[in-house]
């Protein structure tokens, strides 16, 4: 059994969030999607926390990395079911995003995730891809999946997320 005294640390940074709402308003959500991936437009707070990475996005779809560590394993050793979930939750909605017009938001009104596969430090990197089945101006239905860096699936989710008017 490990010392409980052995402890890690991690600390991170993040660029205020209420600045970058401002930014996204300003923008259409595939900009502001590019714009994270290029690096021009700051990845919100909790994707840094994640080890989120903006790999791809296009209309209808987005690609996003992460590297787990073990600052998101569990009591049982292996990471813990909530990151896949907020992996999962996160290229759903950005590629829903990327289906909306400048001033536009949205937000989950389901999720359903089902969990394939135990995920580790072993696993290597994760790649999360979202994709919308099919866009509405009320309601968005989209799906994603999780592959581990070999290329299977750990988890897939699929959603439906409300359509906010511009405010």
């Amino acid at each position: 059994m490990a010392d409980a005294t052995e402890h890690r640390t991690k600390s991170f940074e993040w660029v205020d969030p209420l600045m970058t709402a401002e930014q996204v308003v300003g923008m259409s959500g595939l900009d502001y999607m590019l714009a994270v991936r290029d690096g021009t437009a700051a990845w919100p707070p909790m994707g840094v926390l994640m080890n989120f990475a903006m790999v791809e996005a296009e209309r209808g779809r987005v690609v996003i990395s992460c590297a787990p560590g073990e600052e998101h394993y569990n009591p049982l050793g292996i990471v813990h079911g909530g990151l896949l979930c907020t992996l999962l939750d996160t290229v759903i909605g950005c590629a829903t995003h990327t289906t909306l017009e400048q001033g536009t938001g949205y937000t989950s009104i389901e999720l359903k995730v089902s969990y394939l596969r135990p995920v580790t430090l072993d696993t290597g990197e994760l790649v999360g891809t979202g994709t919308v089945v099919k866009e509405g101006r009320r309601v968005v239905f989209a799906e994603g999946s999780v592959a581990d860096a070999d290329g299977n699936l750990v988890a897939t989710a699929s959603s439906s997320l409300l359509v906010l008017s511009p405010r």
